[in-house]
């Protein structure tokens, strides 16, 4: 089974603007595939030579390239963290939180032999050095990946705050790199999320010397990222905030 475009035509303006922007490609092959939970699934995948010409860093990601049902030869691409890089072997993992969408259906289906065409193109981020006192991280579970990557990349020792927006019953089960360092609020998500604010507002403390990192919504990322300069007082220099979706 094969999913991969060969034509750059098939990516439109936006290919051609990530390749003039120093965008590099890459073939990922699928080498095994695992439903984690009925909603989130994992896929191994063959890394097409990506960590020889990228190194490693904490929420790595790529921009994939996912052919859409409607008969078009366009193709439709979304941001997805590099899950469990392994260079020596020259692979890793893609996990999916599964919605409707383009991306959610070709993971449902694909199988080992299945490729897709992807694209490093501005992917960076590193923790702060000297280290700050804690962490505040808010995220779902289409952030999980960039969230566990980030939690495996911090000290065991280091105090985390840790939001995470559930949707469904299965979430909780999703695997989480905490430590005993790790303090973690679940929070079902409602009202457009609303409770997720509502949890980083009600939490509040002063947390000016640490650092903060949000994804979740493009439109709660917006209201967390704000609480947490006003009412945490991170400096706004030590915000990284990116709205992963659209609701």
């Amino acid at each position: 089974m094969s999913d991969a475009a060969t034509s750059e035509q098939t990516k439109g303006w936006q290919g051609t603007v990530l390749k003039l922007m120093g965008g590099s490609d890459v073939l990922l092959t699928v080498l095994a595939a695992e439903d984690v939970t009925p909603h989130y699934r994992r896929l191994t995948v063959s890394a097409g030579g990506l960590f020889t010409r990228k190194p490693v860093h904490p929420t790595m990601w790529l921009r994939l390239w996912f052919p859409t049902d409607d008969g078009s030869a366009s193709l439709h691409h979304r941001a997805y963290t590099v899950v469990n890089p392994d260079p020596e072997n020259d692979r890793f993992d893609l996990e999916f939180a599964l919605h409707d969408g383009p991306a959610a259906r070709w993971a449902r289906r694909a199988t080992p032999g299945a490729t897709l065409e992807a694209t490093f193109q501005g992917s960076k981020y590193a923790v702060p050095d000297p280290l700050p006192a804690g962490y505040l991280i808010a995220g779902d579970s289409a952030a999980l990946p960039a969230v566990n990557s980030l939690l495996a990349a911090l000290p065991d020792d280091l105090p985390v705050t840790l939001w995470l927006e559930t949707v469904h019953d299965g979430d909780d089960a999703l695997p989480l790199a905490a430590t005993s360092a790790t303090q973690v609020h679940r929070v079902r998500r409602r009202d457009d999320g609303a409770s997720m604010v509502e949890a980083v507002s009600a939490a509040a403390f002063d947390a000016s010397r640490h650092a903060a990192w949000v994804a979740c919504d493009t439109v709660t990322t917006r209201s967390i990222a704000s609480i947490l300069k006003s009412d945490y007082r991170v400096p706004r220099k030590s915000v990284k905030a990116q709205g992963y979706w659209i609701p």
